[in-house]
């Protein structure tokens, strides 16, 4: 089986700055694995049995040269990486640009199996793991907090409000799964040393035979919502509760 993790890099949210003027400040930001991407990359492997392949895939801008995030990437379990690189087309894409170039570069890989997070970091929008099954024309189920083989394909498990719901899915397939299928592996010392003789490749957008779609959605402003000073009130005496729950439902109204 050939399975290919999908995962974005993002900014660490501990490094972002908000400026004055309300606007959110990058320019000391870190990067990262999506939080949620790691989950998938943990369930991919964890899915691996043996003379299976994980190819980790991501598109994105110049970020994705940094040799750290991708010993990082190769250090938690894959077989291998594979980056589709376009500093112009992947810088602040949204999900449906996203999920075209991750459809082309699987049909270039080939793929059995697509694994989603449930949403990325910084936009959680939640879609690029649908689009790009409906762009490949394959199954793909959302939620999943379970997945095992099958001799026919994949059985996956995903909770709901009352119950838990069994889907079986032929091969090919893509899922997207929850942050709390599982726990992501904290790579070993043994593992971050193997991860630079894994094989990793970077490709053009030419290389995939992808164009960019046409924009449906474009980002007008990031804006932080303004702070509001603390008001400081202290509520005393026998009628204290009682005035803190009037005050929040009024708050919430």
């Amino acid at each position: 089986m050939h399975i290919v993790s999908c995962f974005k890099v993002v900014p660490e949210e501990q490094d972002i700055v908000v400026t004055p003027d309300q606007k959110l400040s990058f320019d000391r930001a870190d990067f990262k694995i999506s939080q949620f991407d790691l989950n998938g990359i943990e369930a991919a492997v964890q899915l691996a049995g043996e003379g299976d392949v994980v190819t980790a895939l991501s598109v994105g801008g110049k970020i994705l040269e940094n040799s750290k995030l991708k010993k990082d990437v190769l250090s938690r379990g894959p077989s291998e990486l594979c980056l589709v690189k376009d500093d112009a087309a992947f810088e602040g894409a949204f999900a449906e640009t996203t999920a075209s170039a991750i459809a082309a570069a699987a049909r270039t890989t080939g793929f059995d199996l697509l694994v989603f997070g449930e949403g990325s970091g910084d936009l959680y929008a939640q879609q690029t793991g649908l689009l790009a099954a409906r762009i490949l024309g394959v199954p793909c189920v959302n939620a999943v907090s379970s997945i095992e083989k099958t001799e026919a394909g994949i059985r996956v498990e995903r909770s709901l409000e009352n119950e838990v719901e069994v889907i079986e899915l032929p091969l090919p397939a893509a899922v997207c799964v929850t942050s709390d299928i599982n726990v992501p592996r904290i790579p070993t010392m043994k593992a971050i040393l193997g991860a630079g003789k894994k094989p990793a490749k970077t490709l053009s957008t030419a290389d995939i035979g992808w164009s960019a779609p046409a924009k449906t959605v474009e980002l007008d402003a990031i804006e932080v919502p303004p702070r509001k000073e603390r008001a400081h009130e202290v509520l005393e005496g026998d009628s204290a509760v009682a005035d803190f729950a009037a005050r929040i439902k009024s708050a919430l109204k």
